[in-house]
């Protein structure tokens, strides 16, 4: 029986393959061998005939990257690297989990595949992803447990490097597309500050929100990935930094959109972290969640329906229903209306942005969602933990933290300043390691589902 689970780090892929005690060619023949062997139940890539083939070619090229040692050779080269559908990648059709015609949906390679490239990586190739990134699932399962739903819309490139497909994957969010995923999926998300990784060559969903982000099975992957995609990142300066930054739980209307389980294991992570030395504050907020919610999707909806008025009325009835829906309640929203609510975000950020400094935070801790993976396939859950955080802008990541009573996984979401990225995920470092000690010390004490060969 094959487990559908793997773990590959990217950091020591990428040290192996740098110092050339790894070869990209090898590399490439590990992500072939357990693609062909776990993605026919996971469904995590969309298919390509001579994957095999095209990756062989480019890892031989990786060659003329240099001699083996960090100075010869780029902080990724040969690693393979999987790319969510709705990102262009030369060679490779953009489909966006759609059945429009992927020549219409075609354009110029995005950015971040240029600077992937740039950095000696290989395109392992596209992951599945919701259509158009919006709420309609794709085919894939969750590695732990593949009657669950891998969440949504970045479920390919979570799934991906959950199963050991791939040590890297890109994926975007515009609400909770990447963060919930994570949790799901038992892995690493990062979706940095707004803008800060360019989002040219990428199929918008509302571009007020859209933001490129990538998963690893660990911090130091996602921070090793950071430094390569997100624009100035600014190398960690450790010496006389402390790892452990200041909490803050948003109390409120907000967290208590978390199922009893999710706040169960929350409250267990703060007890963890406050008795590894982390002062962890309670902080009042956003006692008009409701509105939040109803201004995001007003900024959401209108910007969804403008971005495919061209596709939509050519296509529109080849988009699923879920997206359709979507649409049609973006253009029924005017520009008066988006333009107000265009002005209630901007409160909301600097009033969440006081709150955070009032109360001396470093870091904002919630459950990366609601609880753990839903049963079935047919909705990829709720967002609704990640709105917030996504309407300001700001950066975030989920690290894993332990099991549900069901054994899949939950996650617990940290979110920084806005533009520090390097803080959030410095801290990440620390955090991850108290809540992953304890969740393997309980991983025993929980029923385990059944995993599919």
């Amino acid at each position: 029986m094959t487990t559908l689970l793997g773990q590959r780090s990217l950091v020591q892929e990428a040290a192996a393959l740098r110092a050339g005690t790894d070869d990209p060619v090898d590399a490439v023949h590990r992500t072939c061998d357990r693609i062909d062997a776990v993605d026919p139940q996971v469904r995590a890539f969309v298919p390509e005939a001579g994957r095999r083939t095209r990756l062989l070619e480019a890892a031989r090229r990786r060659a003329a990257d240099g001699p083996p040692g960090p100075a010869g050779r780029p902080v990724l080269h040969g690693i393979p690297v999987g790319i969510k559908d709705i990102v262009h990648a030369d060679g490779l059709p953009t489909r966006a989990g759609s059945a429009l015609p992927p020549e219409v949906l075609g354009g110029p390679q995005a950015g971040v595949v240029g600077r992937l490239c740039a950095a000696g990586a290989l395109i392992a190739g596209k992951t599945v992803t919701a259509e158009f990134a919006v709420t309609a699932p794709g085919p894939t399962r969750n590695p732990h447990h593949p009657a669950h739903t891998p969440g949504g819309s970045s479920s390919g490139s979570a799934a991906a490097v959950a199963a050991g497909m791939v040590p890297l994957a890109i994926g975007t969010q515009t609400v909770g597309s990447m963060i919930r995923p994570a949790a799901y999926c038992g892995v690493v998300g990062f979706k940095p500050s707004y803008g800060r990784i360019p989002v040219d060559g990428v199929i918008p969903n509302a571009a007020s929100f859209d933001t490129l982000g990538c998963y690893a099975t660990d911090v130091a992957g996602v921070a090793l990935a950071a430094s390569v995609l997100v624009d100035g990142w600014r190398a960690q300066e450790t010496a006389g930094r402390t790892p452990r930054p200041v909490l803050g739980v948003p109390v409120g209307p907000y967290l208590e959109r978390a199922d009893a389980e999710a706040l169960d294991a929350f409250e267990e992570q703060r007890e963890l972290l406050r008795a590894a030395g982390y002062v962890v504050h309670e902080v009042p907020v956003m006692d008009d969640f409701e509105q939040i919610v109803e201004q995001l999707f007003t900024m959401n909806r209108y910007e969804v329906a403008r971005a495919h008025a061209d596709w939509f009325a050519r296509f529109g009835d080849r988009y699923r229903q879920e997206t359709t829906s979507a649409i049609r309640q973006g253009q029924t929203i005017g520009d008066a209306a988006y333009e107000a609510a265009r002005e209630r975000r901007k409160a909301f950020r600097a009033r969440l942005a006081a709150d955070r400094a009032a109360a001396g935070i470093d870091l904002w801790i919630a459950p990366s969602a609601t609880g753990p993976a839903p049963a079935g396939l047919t909705t990829t859950g709720s967002s609704i933990m990640c709105l917030p955080w996504s309407n300001a802008g700001l950066p975030a990541v989920s690290v894993p933290a332990g099991q549900a009573a069901n054994g899949l996984p939950l996650g617990l979401q940290l979110v920084g300043r806005f533009g520090a990225d390097e803080d959030l995920l410095y801290g990440a470092a620390g955090i991850e390691r108290v809540v992953n000690a304890a969740g393997s010390r309980h991983a025993d004490d929980r029923t385990r589902p059944e995993r599919r060969s």
